[in-house]
């Protein structure tokens, strides 16, 4: 996970998007629970605005990164 520094967060670009819960369900094509599921678990890092969330792109980027597998014999 990035780092805060006193001009922001390390390692997050600047015009990263934030996308909706529904945004980030489909392009995981799980639900939206599963997503509300995951920030609740601290697995998914996201900014509340008002009663909403918002979870930056890159951190999506990073979370399906994280647990891509590699597949034997392809």
């Amino acid at each position: 996970m990035a780092k805060r520094s006193r001009s922001g967060w390390v390692g997050r670009q600047a015009g990263d998007r934030l996308l909706t819960v529904a945004e980030v369900a489909g392009t995981m094509r799980v639900s939206n629970m599963t997503v509300y599921r995951l920030i609740k678990n601290g697995d998914l890092p996201a900014l509340r605005v008002g009663k909403n969330y918002r979870i930056r792109e890159s951190d999506v980027d990073v979370f399906l990164s994280d647990r891509s597998v590699q597949v034997e014999g392809a």
